[in-house]
């Protein structure tokens, strides 16, 4: 029973992860689960990334928008307000994202509160920074004893992990 119980792991990838995480009852969620939930959400923001692209490119006759074009930056600076708003909406709306629903975390400031928008900026901002500086900031939550990142550090707020004990 236990072999075929653990074979069947092996075949999802949501079994790796879990595998992954040291205990089944583990209180933060790993970062390999962290990890899996931003590509969840990086699939929705590719969609939204190519509409209001394709919104802009209206701007432009219809053409690609590139560097050294008056709408270059402005395009730039779209996509990340759309990123912020995206999570932001998410965040202070349940504190879940597709992806954290789907892997079964949930994003609340350090006292259990839900995430408020100021919070949600600096998390966003913060979370932007770690990115910047090649995953370092997602690492870190490796050394850290409750599996912090920068961004949960900087903005006062954490993932639980969901999962229940059965």
């Amino acid at each position: 029973m236990y072999a075929c119980r653990t074979i069947s792991n092996w075949n999802s990838v949501r079994g790796l992860a879990a595998m992954a995480d040291n205990t089944k009852t583990t209180q933060h969620p790993s970062l390999i689960r962290r990890l899996l939930a931003v590509f969840y959400d990086a699939l929705l923001l590719l969609a939204l990334f190519f509409v209001t692209t394709a919104v802009m490119m209206n701007f432009n006759d219809g053409k690609a928008i590139q560097p050294g074009q008056t709408l270059f930056w402005l395009h730039k600076l779209i996509l990340i307000i759309i990123s912020f708003l995206f999570y932001g909406w998410f965040w202070t709306h349940g504190g879940q994202t597709l992806g954290m629903k789907s892997w079964k975390m949930q994003l609340t400031q350090d006292n259990g509160q839900t995430v408020t928008w100021p919070v949600a900026l600096v998390r966003f901002g913060t979370a932007m920074l770690s990115w910047a500086a090649f995953g370092l900031g997602f690492m870190w939550s490796l050394f850290d004893s409750r599996s912090r990142t920068w961004h949960d550090i900087a903005s006062g707020s954490a993932l639980r992990d969901l999962r229940d004990d059965s």
